[in-house]
């Protein structure tokens, strides 16, 4: 096996075991390689992938690449999935997170606020799915939990970072205008 198709299965193996998937930094340091040299592996790796229209593919998300499914399988896969009975976030649920990601950092009183609704056991539902965490405390009286969203929010809506979002005013689902 040449250095490079040695260099390019490494690369594949190490994204491959890491399932929340890797930087170049430490897909680099992990490989002991000069990180212009994965970046150039890795690049090539995609390349390939695209070339014979391959399932899956190489795609950083989020700062980190990781494998993903091609687009135009989605239907194979929609297909899979329902079979397999995913589970989904509830209408309340999904707009405690919305909350949460447009007004980061947030407290639970004023998810409520916006809400006019309890919203503790939703908080809880999105902490425990990882999707949302603690980032620190209010700097007023009482010091109440201030809430953000996490990496995982970005890999699970397959997002770089939250720039990526559309303005809330385009988010037509959302029946609350105070985001």
């Amino acid at each position: 096996m040449s250095d490079t198709a040695y260099l390019k299965a490494a690369v594949e193996g190490l994204i491959f075991v890491s399932g929340a998937g890797l930087s170049l930094a430490e897909i680099a340091a992990g490989l002991g390689e000069d990180a212009a040299q994965v970046k150039i592996t890795l690049d090539s790796l995609i390349d390939e992938y695209a070339e014979r229209e391959a399932g899956i593919q190489i795609q950083e998300i989020s700062g980190r690449y990781t494998f993903t499914t091609q687009a135009n399988i989605y239907p194979a896969i929609q297909t899979f999935l329902r079979q397999r009975k995913k589970e989904t976030l509830s209408k309340s649920t999904l707009e405690t997170l919305a909350i949460v990601t447009y007004k980061q950092p947030i407290t639970l009183p004023e998810i409520e606020e916006i809400r006019s609704v309890a919203s503790r056991a939703q908080l809880i539902t999105l902490q425990q799915k990882k999707l949302v965490k603690t980032v620190g405390q209010k700097e007023t009286v009482g010091k109440p939990t201030l809430y953000g969203t996490t990496k995982e929010f970005l890999r699970y809506f397959g997002l770089n970072s939250l720039d990526e979002l559309p303005p809330p005013q385009d988010v037509k689902e959302l029946n609350f205008d105070d985001l």
